[in-house]
């Protein structure tokens, strides 16, 4: 059973960082990608940031040059750095990962139970 659990978050003044931790658990064969999306309240899910297994990383055009991903395969842990944080960055965000579980063949997508961040101006 695959599992990503999130940590990080919570509320923070604009122009503030915060960081985010996801931790994929359970039996693993491949991590093919990992992202972070967002939602705020009466609008869409939107990407945040997603980084593949061999490190490539793209970001949602409005935090481009604050926001950072990264992925630690030995741990198995995607994080998130956010700097200069804006009230309009305020939503829940939740992990994202394209996993082949171990004695499969075929990757699937699993999601964080998301964690709520809050920017105040």
């Amino acid at each position: 059973q695959v599992q990503l659990v999130e940590s990080g978050g919570g509320l923070v003044q604009a122009g503030g960082s915060l960081g985010l931790a996801c931790a994929v658990s359970g039996s693993i064969f491949r991590v093919g990608s990992m992202g972070w999306y967002r939602q705020a309240p009466g609008k869409q899910r939107e990407l945040v940031a997603h980084i593949t297994r061999l490190g490539t990383a793209n970001y949602g055009g409005s935090v481009k040059g604050r926001f950072s991903i990264s992925y630690d395969n030995g741990y198995k842990v995607a994080s998130l750095q956010m700097n200069g944080l804006q009230p309009e960055d305020t939503a829940v965000y939740y992990c994202h990962g394209v996993i082949t579980p171990l004695g499969t063949e075929n990757p699937n997508t699993y999601w964080g139970q998301g964690t709520q961040v809050t920017v105040s101006s």
